[in-house]
Order: C-alpha cells, then sequence, then structure tokens
C-alpha cells in the first residue's frame, strides 16, 4: 500500500484524507489536537453565541467510516526528507515515527504580533479554541468585575473593549461585543448599564475592510459605528499592557486608552514547519514564514511532499479556508494520478469571494463581482457557513444557537471560569507552553509508576 501521511486536521488536511477515502493507500493523519476547527466561527464562541463543540468536533468521529485512516494525537517534531520519514510527540512524551511515500503538510498558521509577542498576554488572538475561551472568560468577566468595581474610573476601563486589526476577524468580533453589551446584557446586571461599553476597532490602514472595496467597506464601517463602536484607522499599536493600549495616530501622536479587555485580530505568522521544510529542500519562506511551492502544491526537489493552505504561498494567493480545502483536494488528486501513471497537474485556484459578519441581519460579501450586503448578505453568510460547518448534527444545533442570538436576545455560552480568562498568564507565569508540557508530562508519568 501506498502510505500517505498528512499533518493537520485542519480545512487542507481533513480535505485531503476525505478525497483518499476509496483510494488504495494507507493515510495517516496527525495533529496536536484532537478536534477539526472551524475557524471562521471562534468569534462566536468568544461572544457566546455558540459552543466550542459545534464548531470543533472530533477528527476521529469526522473519519470513522474511513477504514484507511489512521489518526494520531501528537506533534510534528522534525522532518527526515531523504529517508521519508517524520518523528512527532505524543502529549505524554512519547516519540513517534512515521514512514510516508507521500507527505501533505497543512499545519495552518497562529497569530503574529509583529515581534512583539509579549502582546499575547494582555491581546489574546483568534486562532485556537483555547484563545476564544479565554477571550469569552475576558470579555463576559470584564462585565461582572464593572459590576463588583466601586471605582467610577475603574468602571470604565473594565467596560472598555480594545480590538486590533480591521479584517473581517476584527470586524466581526467588534460587533459582536458590542451586540453583547446592547442587547443581551443590559437587563442582567443592577449596577452598571452594559450598554455604555466601549468598543474601540484600531487598524493602521485606511480603511477596515480592506480587501472589499471602497463601497463594502463603507457600508461595514456605517454599520459597526451604527451599534457604537468607534473606529480609529491608521492607528498602530505601540505597547500593549495589562491596563490598556497605546496607540500611534495617522499624526504620530501616542494615545493611551485605559482597557482591561484587548482582542489581537492583525497578522498571521506560517507554523514553525513551514520553515523547517524550506531549510529541509531550499525553497524560500516569506516574511509571514510561508514556504515557496510548485504549481503543483510541492516543493522544490521532492515532489511527493505538499505544502497547503497558510502555511504556503504561491502567487499571492489568500490565507483564507477555501485555498486550503482546494489544495488539500488537489494534493489528494496528484497522488492519486501519479499512481494511476498520470502526470500531475498545476493548481487552480477558484475564489469563492470574501465575507463577514458585522451584526446581526448585517454582513458584507463580495463573491465574483457580485456585491452584497444588509441582510442579503447576511442569508448568504449564513448558507455558506452552515455548508462548510462539518456534521449534520453541528450544523441543527448552530442554526439553534444562531436562532436565540440573532431573533432573541439570548446567548447560550455564557459560562466563563477563572482558569479560562486567566490560562494564558499563568502559563507564562511558570515558563511558558513548552514548561506546562513538561510538568503534565511528568504529571502523567508520576501518577502511572
Amino acid at each position: 500500500m501506498h502510505r500517505v501521511a498528512i499533518i493537520g486536521g485542519g480545512f487542507g488536511g481533513l480535505f485531503a484524507a476525505r478525497m483518499l477515502r476509496r483510494a488504495a493507500v494507507e493515510v495517516t493523519l496527525v495533529d496536536r489536537t484532537n478536534y477539526h476547527l472551524f475557524q471562521p466561527l471562534l468569534y462566536q464562541v468568544a461572544t457566546g453565541i455558540l459552543s466550542e463543540g459545534q464548531i470543533a468536533p472530533p477528527i476521529r468521529n469526522v473519519l470513522r467510516r474511513q477504514k484507511n485512516v489512521t489518526v494520531e494525537m501528537a506533534e510534528v517534531a522534525g522532518f527526515d526528507l531523504a529517508n521519508r520519514r517524520l518523528s512527532a510527540k505524543r502529549s505524554d512524551g512519547s516519540g513517534l515515527q512515521i514512514p510516508y511515500d507521500s507527505l501533505i503538510v497543512a499545519a495552518g498558521a497562529g497569530q503574529s504580533y509583529f515581534g512583539h509577542d509579549e502582546y499575547s498576554v494582555w491581546a489574546p488572538g483568534m486562532k485556537t479554541i483555547d484563545d476564544a475561551l479565554e477571550l469569552r472568560g475576558r470579555i463576559l468577566g470584564a462585565f461582572e468585575m464593572a459590576e463588583l468595581e466601586q471605582d467610577p474610573d475603574l468602571q470604565r476601563e473594565w467596560l472598555t473593549f480594545v480590538v486590533v486589526g480591521g479584517g473581517p476577524t476584527g470586524v466581526e468580533i467588534a460587533g459582536q461585543i458590542a451586540e453583547l453589551s446592547r442587547r443581551v446584557l443590559p437587563r442582567d446586571f443592577r449596577r452598571i448599564e452594559p450598554g455604555t461599553a466601549r468598543v474601540l476597532l484600531f487598524d493602521g490602514g485606511s480603511e477596515i475592510l480592506a480587501g472589499f472595496g471602497d463601497r463594502l467597506a463603507g457600508k461595514g464601517a456605517r454599520e459597526l459605528e451604527r451599534l457604537g463602536v468607534e473606529i480609529r484607522t491608521g492607528s498602530l499599536v505601540a505597547d500593549i499592557d495589562r491596563t490598556g493600549v497605546e496607540v500611534k495616530g495617522p499624526g504620530g501622536d501616542v494615545e493611551r486608552v485605559a482597557a482591561r479587555t484587548k482582542v489581537w485580530a492583525a497578522g498571521v505568522q506560517a507554523s514553525p514547519l513551514a520553515r523547517m521544510l524550506a531549510e529541509a529542500t531550499g525553497a524560500e519562506c516569506d516574511r509571514a514564514g510561508r514556504v515557496a511551492v510548485e504549481p503543483d502544491c510541492s516543493l522544490p526537489g521532492h515532489p511527493e511532499v505538499f505544502a497547503v493552505g497558510d502555511m504556503m504561498s504561491m502567487g499571492g494567493l489568500p490565507g483564507v479556508a477555501e485555498v486550503a480545502m482546494q489544495q488539500g483536494i488537489h494534493a489528494s488528486r496528484t497522488i492519486k494520478r501519479r499512481l494511476d501513471g498520470k502526470e500531475p497537474q498545476p493548481f487552480r485556484y477558484r475564489d469563492l469571494g470574501s465575507m463577514a459578519m458585522v451584526s446581526r441581519f448585517r454582513a458584507v460579501v463580495s463573491f465574483k463581482g457580485l456585491r452584497l450586503s444588509g441582510i442579503l448578505g447576511w442569508l448568504m453568510w449564513l448558507l455558506v457557513h452552515l455548508a462548510f460547518l462539518t456534521g449534520t448534527w453541528n450544523r441543527v444545533t448552530t442554526i439553534f444557537g444562531w436562532t436565540v442570538s440573532f431573533i432573541g436576545r439570548g446567548r447560550s455560552q455564557r459560562t466563563i471560569t477563572l482558569q479560562q480568562a486567566m490560562g494564558r498568564t499563568a502559563i507564562e507565569q511558570i515558563g511558558g507552553r513548552e514548561e506546562l508540557r513538561r510538568k503534565v508530562s511528568e504529571g502523567e508519568r508520576d501518577r502511572s509508576s
């Protein structure tokens, strides 16, 4: 049997595995988590609309009927391209060696703080389930802390929310924080007025939603302003700490905004595996750490190795889910073509457009020359996101969650814990995630002995 190793259970890796379901191959899918994450809806987990299970079904469950797939929960540590073998480490610290004949690397990308990783302690990104749960704890916890606070100035700090980045993610999270404060929470508190909360959206460009064109970007901005979001364009973050953020405005003046809750939605950095592959093959890496690939998504000198999705660079393709899905499918088709003795074909991207939900019943959509906004755009956003969700039951429960949140005033996922809100800070205090993994592994070995 031809052995195919797939790294990553995101859009690229999952669709690559599915495409091989009837092929005469053995597939090993490796991911450091046990779930497939629908990343575009993370902000709805962070604002209490959906649960993490609705947007992150277990990979094993998704692929349970595909008998030629074995799922390994482990983190890839290195590549031996000459001997076609990759090494990985399981959560208990044990090693794993996986031989392959073809390799598809779909490791995705993480948040980029443009050289200031220390900002992550106070301004979580929106790339993982941990990020979303931590932000939910911080956002909802801010209202709880404001209710307890007697000092009006400190109350205002707790009721001020800063979002950095005016792309779709930043716009969506800012809009939902504003709706949460103005529609959902006003009747829940006695000492504070949640509707007076400030939501500020900072972006370094001249407009938000820059990739949607002036008309849609303008409509998105006006809808946010109608919700009460303060938009500050031409503004660059100069510093972030526990109690606020310093921002350099268009004129060069630095303004400090006192805010206890900050969200980072600006910039992405490819998985470190992309640079490891580049060093092993001599391929180039761009500033975001993405490895350059050949027209068929393979790596130079290694036609058996494919890099797909957010971690690769090809002709300026955007880092969106559609690219990862289509490239994952293309890589699997290329493997099957080679097994059939056929020549591989270059990858051709079919642009499915961009969309962002600004608020309930309001979205902006750009699709093959079609520009939609308002409720028509929202309906299209709804249908597309339902179509891409994995699993019928997840679609049913998501529709219920949206009905409660968008037609009513409820948010069913508002449970928060202190561990979620302060998890990142605690991890940094004990020496970072590697130290945490080491201590967890030591604890597991102690319990087993």
